[in-house]
């Protein structure tokens, strides 16, 4: 049995204070980790059916060969987990603009991180998604204009709520084209947001996009008592590339 509450780590980051937290929820008995960006909550354990969600609506189009993956945003891991637990995953790259977050999953203080860490498939990268879209070498500093079966993105709470302002560009049709063209003919890009479905993001995706959805992905909301949802997007990219 842990501590009722342990903060297990704190550092100054760019983008402002960063912790990890443990505490005891009363109600199930088990330790809840929370992550906190400042005084802004940015990711509990107690929440991850959006993030499971962002995986499985992804890769379900994909054909059943063996497919490389990119993850934006390492976060607590789950959606990197829900990835490696699909058979057909080849590969799998993650990135993540903070490095002490790659180091909590190295040092196994997060519950994914030494399953995420030991296995051969994975790679843990600290840069900044968003840099790297744009940038001419592409996601994957090992092999530049490498394109993947799908990108999967969790980093900002919706397109229009961003952790920093130049995290916008890229859900502009210029940045989703710019993104499409790091996937394979037919590869999908998919999108986790808090926010309940937005039109005009909507129309951006199918602006650029072969065809895309928003999905509705509704969970149980112990601390309110009620039911709470989030957003993914997925969009398919032409089969003649973007």
């Amino acid at each position: 049995m842990g501590a009722r509450f342990e903060e297990l780590d704190w550092r100054p980051t760019p983008l402002g204070e960063i912790s990890l937290r443990r505490r005891r929820d009363p109600a199930s008995g088990t330790d809840v980790y929370e992550v906190k960006l400042g005084d802004e909550f940015l990711m509990s354990s107690l929440f991850t059916a959006g993030e499971k969600a962002l995986t499985r609506l992804g890769l379900a189009g994909l054909p059943d060969t063996a497919l490389d993956v990119a993850v934006g945003g390492l976060g607590l891991g789950y959606t990197a987990q829900a990835a490696l637990d699909d058979p057909r995953v080849r590969s799998l790259i993650v990135i993540d603009a903070l490095g002490e977050v790659i180091d909590w999953h190295e040092r196994g203080l997060v519950p994914l991180g030494a399953r995420l860490a030991s296995d051969s498939r994975c790679r843990l990268i600290h840069g900044d998604f968003f840099a790297m879209t744009g940038d001419p070498r592409g996601l994957d500093p090992g092999q530049p204009d490498r394109r993947f079966h799908a990108i999967l993105l969790d980093v900002d709470h919706s397109p229009r709520h961003v952790l920093h302002p130049r995290h916008a560009a890229l859900y502009r049709p210029a940045g989703l084209r710019t993104l499409a063209g790091r996937l394979h003919p037919g590869g999908v890009f998919a999108l986790w947001s808090n926010d309940p479905p937005d039109e005009q993001f909507n129309s951006v995706l199918a602006e650029v996009f072969a065809e895309s959805e928003a999905h509705v992905v509704d969970f149980p909301n112990p601390l309110q008592g009620g039911t709470s949802s989030n957003t993914v997007y997925v969009a398919r990219n032409h089969t003649g590339g973007p």
